[in-house]
């Protein structure tokens, strides 16, 4: 199996479950609620450790009781953290997440007093040791530095780009990354309806490898030579959380990528593994559940 470094955050989830979600100055009744670890980046390494890859995670860690939920959890799925800068000032980032029971949908109130991982600390890293990188796209100014290092000095190492909000300055990052991962968020974003209408727009400009997800609709891809895929997303009949589906999409795609497959064929099982995510709480057992 492969060893692969995300770079991006992990926060503290504190997830209520309500019926149904409430409107403007009312008050409703938490049906249950849970603290987790949350975080895209280190959501990835979950499933990618559960799929069998070893992974490690380069972001920042406050020294601060909240950590712990965060470090226990990348410990129970054999995630290392060495490449991460701890810190004794501020606060472990902090999302309070609204889950409706009736649509499954979620809405996010984050808190952050913590800096981003910085350029300076990633380029002490041996990225030899590596066979996939893979950034959230953040903190655009050092995660185009960091781009540059490794297609500079590693250009035969793959590494993947998230994109999944439309952050000033992001679009300068497309042409560094092997795979750039849209999401519907950012199509949106930049008032553009479909996936396939997004990977054509950012495909004209460069030749570039991208895929978009966009909810039940599945998901398309676009390759070098400007070929479109798509794949259907599984049909469910019950949908229970829909938090971190796209991260488990993505770590299903860099797996099946980093095993050789073709994208078709990531495509599809990047699509099927992110349907099983909506059908249970969380990422345990994600993948026995299969």
């Amino acid at each position: 199996m492969a060893n692969i470094l995300a770079v991006g955050i992990a926060t503290l989830d504190i997830i209520n479950t309500v019926e149904t979600y409430p409107h403007e100055d009312s008050e409703v009744r938490v049906l249950t609620q849970r603290k987790t670890r949350g975080g895209n980046a280190t959501n990835s390494l979950v499933v990618l450790s559960q799929l069998g890859h070893h992974c490690h995670w380069a972001g920042v860690l406050i020294n601060e009781p909240d950590a712990q939920v965060v470090e226990n959890d990348l410990s129970q799925y054999s995630i290392t953290s060495h490449h991460c800068i701890r810190l004794d000032n501020g606060k472990i980032p902090t999302s309070y997440i609204t889950l409706s029971q009736h649509t499954a949908s979620r809405s996010i109130i984050h808190h952050r007093d913590c800096p981003e991982y910085n350029f300076e600390d990633f380029k002490k890293i041996d990225l030899t040791a590596f066979d996939w990188v893979h950034f959230e796209g953040r903190n655009i100014d050092e995660t185009r530095l960091m781009l540059e290092h490794l297609t500079k000095h590693h250009p035969e190492l793959p590494c993947s780009l998230e994109i999944e909000k439309a952050r000033p300055g992001i679009e300068s990052l497309f042409h560094l990354p092997t795979i750039l991962l849209f999401s519907k968020n950012y199509a949106l974003a930049r008032n553009i309806d479909n996936a396939s209408s997004l990977l054509k727009l950012v495909g004209e400009s460069q030749d570039i490898t991208a895929t978009c997800t966009w909810g039940m609709q599945g998901a398309w891809a676009i390759t070098q030579n400007h070929k479109l895929l798509h794949s259907k997303a599984s049909e469910l009949d019950c949908i229970v959380d829909t938090i971190g589906a796209g991260d488990t999409f993505n770590a299903g795609l860099i797996n099946s990528l980093v095993k050789g497959e073709n994208l078709a064929s990531a495509l599809s099982d990047a699509c099927l593994l992110a349907g099983r995510k909506c059908q249970q709480q969380g990422f345990a057992n994600l993948v026995e559940n299969q």
